[in-house]
């Protein structure tokens, strides 16, 4: 069977072509462009090849063309080719002819290649970050306009309604003025693009039942289940839930030689977004009633609170895991906390708010409005494992009581020290749970005759 490998690069493309001996039949360069490539894969390749390439920005692009081709595209990940990376003699053609020997002698690391909808899902899931980071990047500018000025804004959100008519009849020198209105009007029209394309991933979170799924999990929205999904991809490929954990690069790096074993900080491997992501949802199980939240606080008591996000979004991932392949919900999901926002059918998000009270319990049915909200299976959960669940909420509730008794000890606020409303006693009657500690007797020295 014959071999080639491709050296990609922005603009040219080294091939290099094996014979079915391992001798080289073929190398040129070529311009990096749909028509080079297909005029050079009708020229030099048959059915009978597999081609090697590393994986690149454009390589999916590469593969999508190749594919018709050939028998087998196969992408490696040049972080772990070593024999190109700490070669002594490194050039384009070296490098393509080296993958070309790596495949033949099926000794290339290659990375998994996702199907089209991953591939979609992670484009999407992209450009939505790139528009985040160019808006605070936009917002830090208007920042900075004040800042050079000594300007103080007002207090709360400088882009709310109020603060924006503030900014617009802020009196200025010209060229603050100009600077100023310049990076409003790309702010609006930037904020526009990101609701849109909000829209249209909440159209597709109403679609896919994987979503709704991951978003019974505790601080889990819509954009960052499926920004887990498209980095997971497919997660039958992996054996166990450490695995997927290792992939995003959320697991502790190691040491070892001998007798001697280190544990480090996070590898940090793999989707960086995604890691980012599962970062932030963590940061809200802080106060969080469930076993997650009981992790998280048990964990922030030992260690500290970086430690205890790091680890529970790491516990966010083991769930997943499990949940994906089991195809069930979070068993201990609250449907008041859980449901961030009801997705309708046209694609608009609408979030539900509430002014000094808590939201509703229970399940309001609404025509064409998705409710993301799931009962786990109480069969499918162990006795044992239900009984420990309620101990560590009831343990959590009890040292929270506890905390809240002692701030008020300090304080000198005692509901017991309240006089009685009227001549019922009316207070004293609502407060009877709370009745006053008996008054110890004074210790009376005997007096020995």
């Amino acid at each position: 069977m014959p071999f080639a490998a491709l050296d990609l690069h922005k603009k040219i493309v080294d091939a290099v072509l094996l014979d079915e001996h391992g001798a080289p039949a073929w190398c040129g360069r070529f311009p990096a462009t749909r028509a080079a490539l297909e005029n050079f894969a009708r020229a030099h390749l048959s059915p009978q090849y597999r081609v090697a390439l590393e994986a690149t920005t454009h390589t999916w692009a590469v593969v999508a063309i190749l594919e018709p081709f050939v028998a087998e595209v196969v992408v490696s990940n040049p972080l772990r080719t070593r024999a190109i990376a700490a070669a002594k003699i490194k050039t384009d053609r070296v490098d393509a002819l080296v993958l070309a020997q790596l495949l033949r002698s099926d000794f290339l690391p290659r990375v998994w290649q996702p199907d089209p909808q991953t591939r979609h899902l992670r484009s999407v899931s992209t450009e939505r970050a790139n528009l985040v980071a160019d808006q605070t990047r936009l917002k830090n500018r208007i920042h900075a306009v004040l800042h050079q000025r000594l300007i103080e804004p007002p207090a709360g959100d400088l882009f709310q309604p109020a603060s924006r008519r503030w900014l617009a009849q802020l009196e200025l020198d010209p060229l603050g003025r100009h600077t100023l209105d310049r990076h409003l009007r790309q702010l609006a029209r930037l904020q526009e693009e990101l609701t849109a394309l909000t829209d249209q991933l909440a159209v597709q979170a109403h679609a896919d039942p994987r979503t709704r799924l991951l978003m019974t999990l505790p601080g889990i929205d819509f954009p960052v289940a499926q920004t887990l999904l498209a980095a997971l991809g497919d997660v039958d490929r992996f054996p166990n839930a450490d695995r997927a954990a290792a992939y995003l690069g959320l697991v502790p790096s190691t040491r070892q030689s001998a007798e001697h074993c280190y544990h480090g900080r996070i590898t940090k491997q793999g989707n960086s977004h995604a890691r980012w992501m599962l970062v932030q949802a963590a940061q809200s199980l802080a106060r969080h009633p469930g076993p997650l939240g009981v992790f998280f606080r048990r964990l922030q008591k030992k260690k500290n609170r970086n430690v205890a996000v790091v680890a529970t979004a790491r516990k966010l991932v083991t769930v997943a895991w499990h949940m994906l392949r089991a195809n069930e919900p979070y068993r201990y999901a609250q449907p008041a906390t859980d449901l961030r926002g009801a997705v309708q059918q046209h694609g608009r998000v609408k979030r539900p708010g509430h002014r000094g009270r808590s939201p509703r319990r229970e399940l309001r049915p609404g025509g064409g409005v998705l409710h993301l909200v799931f009962q786990g299976p109480r069969s499918q959960v162990g006795a044992r494992d239900r009984s420990r669940d309620r101990r560590a909420i009831r343990h959590d509730r009890a040292f929270h009581r506890r905390q809240n008794a002692n701030r008020g000890r300090r304080t000198g606020h005692r509901p017991q020290d309240a006089e009685p409303a009227g001549e019922g006693g009316l207070l004293a009657a609502r407060l009877r749970h709370r009745s006053p500690r008996p008054q110890r007797r004074p210790r009376v020295a005997r007096r020995l005759d």
